[in-house]
């Protein structure tokens, strides 16, 4: 990481330049992968010291500002900030980088040669409660609709009840005991 350090009002000692590196080696593994860019501003003003970082990473421009009585304090503060907002900005990459891709991307057609998709799947419906019918009522739902079988509630009898289309042209109707 590349620094710039600026002071306003005071003179940026090597003791300062050491510490400022010190802290930034805390979290200079989160700027591992692209390169990064620190200018460091650092200012006495009636006995407020006062810290300002700006770095330029990743295409954003990451700032943090502390005012304490202690310059050392004011530069810790303020690297922790900078720390805290680099963490952020690198997990929403992350996450944005491992964001699923859509179904229409991912879905291929079937291959006929693998045994495991070979094997019928039970594939779950979410069935809707309807009204009590009769089996003629049944009957009519079923040629109205493309499905082979009607689920329903027997009005006669209470009972849970399956109509279906038989190969010969009627229908079959199965009742629960």
């Amino acid at each position: 990481m590349k620094f710039e350090v600026t002071g306003r009002h005071i003179e940026v000692t090597p003791a300062l330049r050491n510490h400022i590196e010190e802290q930034f080696q805390k979290i200079d593994h989160i700027f591992d992968q692209k390169p990064a860019k620190a200018h460091v501003i650092i200012e006495v003003e009636r006995g407020r010291h006062r810290s300002e970082i700006v770095i330029n990473w990743r295409n954003e421009v990451l700032t943090a500002n502390t005012t304490v009585d202690d310059m050392y304090q004011s530069l810790t503060r303020s690297v922790e900030k900078i720390g805290r907002q680099a963490r952020k900005l690198k997990d929403k990459v992350i996450d944005k980088s491992h964001k699923a891709k859509k179904t229409a991307v991912i879905a291929t057609p079937p291959d006929i040669t693998d045994a495991a998709s070979s094997q019928p799947r039970i594939i779950r419906a979410n069935g809707k409660a309807g009204k009590p019918m009769s089996p003629e009522e049944a009957a009519i739902k079923l040629e109205d609709k493309k499905r082979s079988f009607v689920v329903f509630r027997n009005s006669l009898g209470g009972k849970t009840s399956v109509l279906y289309k038989r190969d010969d042209g009627n229908f079959g109707l199965i009742e629960s005991a």
